[in-house]
């Protein structure tokens, strides 16, 4: 667990959450089992968006009777983004849920709406309780910049962005930018898209030897790498209680200063990009 910097007087944050996306397309029970295990074992930042389907519906079968001590988000679509359509989407996205609140509601990516709208539906949802944070995902620094001149000092919780060994580019601005700012960086996808190195590569020979050492997994040595910054909380998804389980074990994890510097070598992060990448 973190000190929360999402939100003045929220609950403390786990450093490894559970993502969502996808969550509807298989099993329902199996999915429920997943992230079930997932809070229970500590994964207590559970993140979704109007997005991701039936994946809403879901979370509120797993949480039933389990809502106190989340940290539950959620996002509205960009074409959404009207003051009174954010409004609209995020009461429609508590009836789905089944909750009063949400811990933090953000901006999926940037659309047509002009900012103000959005920040103004947003502060008026913190004003009337059905929210107590927000932030935005998929932005880089321009829009950072400007999103910032917008809400003020102090008002944006979280950029949440694409992060994982093989697409470290937020590390060049997007990272430095959230830490002068007090904004927590939450990392989708922190597995890649279908995309974890082989274990008969070269990167996955030095994962698998860090994790020997450690009794761990590949996968929860990535995760720990990615979570070595105090500002940054990746969000996995799991398939299955077994699946979370072992994310929920990347949370005690402590990477030596050479084992990073062996990660960093075996996954560079490669020059900085012209846009930032997302999927």
């Amino acid at each position: 667990m973190r000190q929360n910097p999402f939100g003045i007087g929220g609950p403390k944050v786990s450093v490894i959450g559970q993502g969502t996306w996808y969550l509807d397309r298989g099993d329902r029970k199996r999915a429920i089992a997943a992230l079930q295990r997932g809070i229970d074992l500590g994964m207590t930042h559970v993140d979704t968006a109007e997005m991701y389907g039936d994946a809403e519906l879901v979370i509120a079968d797993a949480i039933a009777g389990k809502r106190d001590g989340l940290f539950l988000v959620s996002k509205v679509l960009p074409s959404n983004a009207s003051r009174k359509g954010t409004i609209t989407a995020c009461e429609r996205s508590l009836k789905r849920l089944k909750t009063d609140y949400l811990d933090c509601y953000l901006l999926h990516w940037r659309g047509s709406y002009p900012l103000q709208e959005t920040v103004a539906a947003f502060e008026e949802l913190v004003a009337a309780g059905k929210i107590r944070s927000w932030g935005v995902s998929n932005f880089d620094v321009d829009d950072l910049d400007q999103l910032r001149a917008v809400s003020g000092k102090g008002r944006i919780a979280c950029n949440q962005v694409l992060y994982h060994l093989q697409e470290r580019a937020i590390e060049h601005a997007v990272i430095p930018w959230c830490e002068t700012h007090g904004v927590a960086v939450v990392a989708y996808s922190p597995f890649g898209h279908n995309d974890f190195p082989s274990p008969r590569s070269a990167g996955g020979e030095v994962l698998q030897s860090i994790a020997d050492a450690h009794k761990a997994t590949p996968r929860q040595i990535a995760l720990s790498f990615l979570a070595r910054s105090p500002s940054v909380f990746p969000i996995p998804k799991a398939s299955s209680a077994e699946h979370a389980a072992d994310n929920a074990g990347a949370g005690d994890l402590v990477l030596s200063a050479g084992e990073i510097t062996a990660i960093d070598k075996a996954f560079p992060r490669g020059p900085k990009p012209r846009g930032l990448p997302m999927l």
